[in-house]
């Protein structure tokens, strides 16, 4: 268990994997922490070194009043990385941690040298959206969410498994707070003009039965990249990490294999 000391917050980290091998950096989504790549990690390369992060308001990182910003969650990343000493690495981001990736590379291409960007978009949903769910969960708590968020992080194959109640028991158990305040984030943040200017290896990944981030809307970010390529995870829903894990760590070690990154 790590803990950054980053002036303006404390964010929760994990480092694991060769010290001195080439830098995988993974950021999660809303409503998880730093355990969602769990499933991944025995499957990748053992030559890695693997950073995982908890974002600010999720996990055991800090967790300030919301609203949130983008620009402070990409901040936050950044800060990260200097702390740690990291340059030249491939970050992973899913969802929000997908726009954070797409900022990241964007501000600091001297950081990144290729991103994953897995069940994002360079714009996720309309702010009215994100408005009625930061009043739900300000109003009765996350709990209140809960049975609708699974249903749109997982393909009804998976929700029939018992597997289901534990990302159920992780997404009630992160802070009212920070997910308000990500989703404060998410609402006014929109990355169009910042990613088409990218040049850098990327891949898209998404899954066939998301319900966050439809395949289409996975496509049209990454089309915007010069040179990208895209894998669809066909059955798996918003967190293909989770229900295809031996698929997801084959195509990111692929993609790391082409970039020459391992």
């Amino acid at each position: 268990m790590h803990f950054a000391d980053l002036g303006r917050i404390h964010l929760h980290y994990s480092d694991t994997g060769n010290p001195m091998g080439p830098t995988l950096v993974f950021a999660n989504s809303l409503g998880t922490d730093l355990r969602l790549w769990n499933p991944i990690l025995p499957l990748l390369p053992k030559s890695l070194r693997i950073i995982r992060y908890d974002k600010r308001g999720h996990g055991l990182s800090e967790c300030p009043r919301p609203p949130y910003s983008m620009g402070a969650l990409i901040q936050e990343a950044e800060s990260l990385l200097e702390y740690l000493g990291i340059k030249e690495c491939v970050f992973v981001g899913l969802s929000i941690g997908g726009m954070i990736a797409q900022g990241l590379a964007a501000k600091r291409f001297d950081l990144i040298r290729g991103i994953v960007l897995s069940n994002t978009g360079a714009k996720i949903g309309q702010p009215s959206m994100w408005d009625d769910r930061i009043k739900a969960v300000k109003n009765k708590g996350i709990d209140t969410l809960a049975d609708s968020v699974m249903e749109r992080w997982f393909s009804k194959k998976f929700r029939a498994t018992k597997e289901v109640n534990l990302w159920r028991n992780m997404l009630i158990r992160q802070p009212d707070n920070g997910y308000m305040g990500c989703s404060a984030a998410i609402s006014g943040t929109d990355l169009f003009t910042q990613t088409a200017v990218l040049r850098l290896p990327t891949l898209g990944i998404a899954g066939s039965e998301d319900g966050s981030t439809p395949p289409d809307l996975v496509r049209e970010t990454i089309d915007l990249i010069p040179g990208s390529r895209f894998h669809l995870i066909r059955g798996a829903g918003h967190l293909p990490c989770v229900e295809s894990p031996a698929e997801y760590s084959k195509v990111v070690t692929e993609f790391l294999t082409e970039i020459g990154h391992i």
